[in-house]
C-alpha cells in the first residue's frame, strides 16, 4: 500500500458480434501498432468459448500497449466525439465486438531486430508506469479515476512510437509530447488522454495527470532514461 500522505496532487451490441462487412478504418493514415502474440492468442481462445470472460480478456489487453491502442483507435473511428464513445476496454469490446477488436489488435505488423528489442523495453516501461499510476489513483480516489490513470500511464509515451517503430513521419512534431497530442487527436482517443498530453506539451495547463505520471516514474524501480517524465514532477 502507498501512503497517501506522501503524495500531494493538485486538485449495445453483443461483444462477440462481428460487424458485417468490416469497414471500420483503424486510423487515418498512421501505421498500426503491433500487439503481443500471447494477447492475440488469448483473444482467439475467448472467441472459441461459449461465453466471454470480459474482465479476464480486458485485463489481458490492458497489459499490452499495442492491443490497447489499436482498440482505442478503432473506437475513435467508430464513435468519434459521440457521447456514447466507450473509454474503457471492457466497453469497447461490448460495443464493437470481440472479433472486431481482435482484428484491430492483430493488424500491426511484427517488428524484428533492434526495433523489436526497443519496443519490448518500451512496453515493459509503459506497463510499469501504468500500474503505479493506478495505485496512486486508488490511494487518492477523490483526485483521479484509477482506470483513467492506468491508461494515461500506459500511453504516456506514445510520442516515441514513430521513432521506435521506424515510421517515416515528417508531418509529426519532433517533440514527443507534441507528437503524442497530435496522434491522440487524429485517433480520437478519450479526452482525458488528450488532456494529459496537453499538460506536458503546452505551457499554462494545470499540472494534474502529469504529476501522477511523474510521481510514478519516481517510484519505478527502473526508470526509462529516455522518457521525458522520468525526472522530477512538472
Amino acid at each position: 500500500m502507498l501512503n497517501p500522505c506522501v503524495y500531494e496532487f493538485p486538485t449495445s451490441r453483443s461483444f462477440v458480434s462481428d460487424p458485417q462487412p468490416f469497414l471500420l478504418e483503424i486510423a487515418e493514415d498512421l501505421p498500426d501498432v503491433p500487439a503481443m502474440p500471447e494477447t492475440l492468442l488469448a483473444m482467439e481462445l475467448q472467441l472459441q468459448e461459449r461465453s466471454v470472460d470480459l474482465g479476464e480478456i480486458s485485463a489481458t489487453i490492458l497489459e499490452d500497449i499495442g492491443a490497447t491502442l489499436q482498440i482505442l483507435r478503432l473506437a475513435g473511428r467508430e464513435y468519434a466525439d459521440s457521447e456514447d464513445r466507450p473509454v474503457r476496454i471492457e466497453d469497447c469490446i461490448s460495443g464493437l465486438g470481440l472479433r472486431a477488436c481482435l482484428r484491430a489488435a492483430a493488424s500491426g505488423a511484427p517488428i524484428k531486430g533492434n526495433r523489436h528489442r526497443a519496443f519490448v523495453e518500451f512496453r515493459a516501461h509503459s506497463r510499469e508506469i501504468a500500474r503505479l499510476c493506478r495505485l496512486l489513483a486508488e490511494e487518492m480516489p477523490e483526485f483521479a479515476n484509477p482506470h483513467a490513470a492506468y491508461l494515461i500511464g500506459l500511453l504516456h509515451e506514445i510520442g516515441a512510437l514513430p521513432s521506435i517503430l521506424g515510421w517515416d513521419r515528417s508531418d509529426l512534431p519532433a517533440n514527443r509530447s507534441l507528437a503524442a497530442l497530435r496522434m491522440a487527436e487524429q485517433w480520437a482517443l478519450p479526452s482525458f488522454l488528450k488532456d494529459s498530453f496537453c499538460e506536458v506539451s503546452m505551457s499554462g495547463c494545470d499540472a494534474r495527470w502529469s504529476v501522477v505520471v511523474s510521481t510514478a516514474h519516481q517510484l519505478a524501480a527502473g526508470s526509462f532514461a529516455r522518457c521525458p517524465l522520468s525526472g522530477a514532477a512538472v
